[in-house]
């Protein structure tokens, strides 16, 4: 058994579910990478469309049976916060899904298996299979065991995002607001790399890379607090 076999096999080990249609978790594990150019090749973008859908109806009604009384409003924040991009990375990892992906080698080279967007769009896929396979039960075992974790920090405190809080300490010291500059983007189109610089008033600025602008955005601010907090 080659290595990514195993990774297959402990993700069905993982998850509690052995597949019958084997084709379905290849396309389900298979990133739109693979094949690009000559051959054809069915990846997981369509069951990443169906297990969007499918994951907000597993999450919407499990946000209400906890918060009963919660109005609309509220139980629309509460959703932002257990459905996003980074909560589905998160969750994938716990299944062990990066190992399990199939990848082109160029896009396995550049970090695209540790990427949070693609281990998100994957995760969705994963959470589609599981639907198309076995329905709704299947896919709400998935997501109650794999999401356990965020709904525990439900009721923490949010904590600001570098860049709020870059503005905020740039506010509080009387400068201008801060400024993001895109400097550069390599890599292909379904696995791309920014790099961005911040400035803030006449301070050196900042730069860093980042899966995408708003990544990269984040990541520069952050080396400019680091660089800048308690500082004069």
């Amino acid at each position: 058994m080659n290595r990514r076999h195993a990774a297959v096999a402990e993700l069905e080990r993982r998850i509690g579910h052995v597949f019958e249609d084997r084709a379905l978790l290849e396309r389900a594990l298979t990133h739109a990478s693979v094949g690009d150019g000559a051959t054809k090749v069915r990846h997981y973008e369509r069951l990443e469309f169906l297990g969007d859908r499918v994951l907000n109806l597993v999450a919407a009604e499990r946000l209400m049976g906890l918060r009963p009384e919660a109005r609309e409003g509220e139980l629309s924040k509460l959703m932002a916060q257990i459905v996003n991009y980074k909560a589905c990375a998160r969750a994938a990892r716990r299944a062990g899904l990066p190992e399990a992906l199939r990848l082109a080698p160029s896009a396995s080279k550049i970090g695209a298996r540790d990427n949070d967007t693609v281990l998100g769009d994957a995760c969705e896929a994963l959470i589609g299979a599981l639907y198309a396979e076995g329905g709704v039960d299947l896919a709400r075992g998935f997501f109650l065991e794999f999401w356990e974790e965020e709904f525990d920090r439900l009721d923490q405190p949010l904590e600001k995002d570098p860049k709020t809080r870059l503005q905020e300490w740039a506010q509080g010291r009387g400068l201008p607001l801060p400024t993001y500059r895109v400097e550069g983007r390599e890599g292909p189109d379904h696995a791309p790399s920014f790099t961005v610089s911040v400035h803030v008033g006449d301070y050196e600025p900042e730069r860093a890379a980042g899966r995408s602008r708003q990544d990269a955005e984040k990541a520069a601010a952050a080396a400019m607090l680091t660089k800048r907090e308690g500082n004069p």
